[in-house]
């Protein structure tokens, strides 16, 4: 498919992607990353008596730590685009990921197509961005945690194959590479399974609203991101979508740990066909230590 590469009008476009764009990079551990706009979790159950968000997220931090240790390498395909709400693609990119504890991630392009000038300055900036993040060289701190945000518990909801604790995130500083929105953490595992929002404060003067949307699924034991994706509203030049598809996943594979080696094909696809009923009558026991 032959696309266009863009005009000189774009190019302010794609500096403005560029600045809200490495939001959407960051949520690749505890980081603020990426459904086409903020989402208000609706029909939620009660949340179970005697829990906090601060109690669920110091659980997550203590699950995080110990999957992080057990996540050894992996390897996945990465699809990024450059669209408008019509569909029109500026650009895409795909890439192979290959990831080695603890720090090291390398990223070899297979396809690219559309405008050369969107992906020096949104993709190549993003995969900038995430290496030196696993590197340790981004010093900016941008996690997830009670250092920087305020957590509330909304409630519990189905969510695709997933049954979560429901948090409202609440930025302690406007910092426009924190966020504010909700968080879905899954009841079983205590691990995120999706996070929607915006950033806490304006990245640009010229985008007048920017939200993001990150849903993660299941790979064996660890949690990984499945989709991103960030609506931009810019001023004088209409909302432009960046979506980021991760899949074709390899964990562990090669390793010890045979019990870890998982293929993305093998999980469970994201889907609302699970009832929450179903899933509640296992909650108490999945529950017990946050009592």
């Amino acid at each position: 498919m032959m696309i266009s590469t863009t005009s000189a009008k774009d190019f302010l476009l794609t500096v403005l992607i560029v600045a809200m764009a490495g939001i959407a990079a960051r949520p690749m551990g505890l980081y603020a990353q990426s459904e086409s706009s903020q989402e208000a979790p609706t029909q939620l159950d009660p949340p179970t008596p005697g829990i906090s968000g601060s109690d669920i997220f110091r659980e997550l931090l203590q699950h995080n730590d110990t999957r992080n240790a057990e996540l050894k390498q992996y390897s996945a395909i990465r699809t990024y685009e450059v669209t408008n709400t019509k569909g029109k693609l500026y650009a895409r990119q795909i890439v192979q990921l290959d990831y080695r504890a603890p720090d090291m991630k390398m990223f070899m392009t297979t396809l690219e197509e559309g405008s050369g000038l969107v992906r020096h300055m949104v993709f190549k900036r993003l995969i900038e961005s995430e290496t030196e993040t696993a590197a340790g060289k981004e010093q900016h701190d941008s996690s997830i945690t009670p250092a920087n945000y305020s957590f509330e518990l909304l409630g519990e909801q189905q969510v695709g194959p997933y049954y979560c604790f429901v948090i409202q995130a609440t930025p302690k500083r406007q910092d426009k590479y924190l966020f504010e929105g909700t968080i879905w953490i899954d009841v079983r595992d205590v691990a995120i399974a999706k996070i929607a929002g915006h950033p806490a404060k304006k990245p640009s003067f010229w985008i007048e609203r920017a939200d993001f949307i990150r849903q993660y699924q299941k790979i064996g034991q660890f949690w990984l991101p499945l989709k991103d994706e960030t609506v931009v509203h810019v001023r004088l030049n209409g909302i432009k979508i960046l979506t980021i598809d991760h899949g074709e996943y390899a964990v562990n594979q090669g390793t010890p740990d045979k019990q870890a080696v998982q293929r993305s094909s093998e999980t469970t696809e994201w889907s609302s066909s699970v009832p929450p009923t179903d899933v509640r009558k296992q909650k108490g026991s999945d529950q017990e230590g946050y009592r």
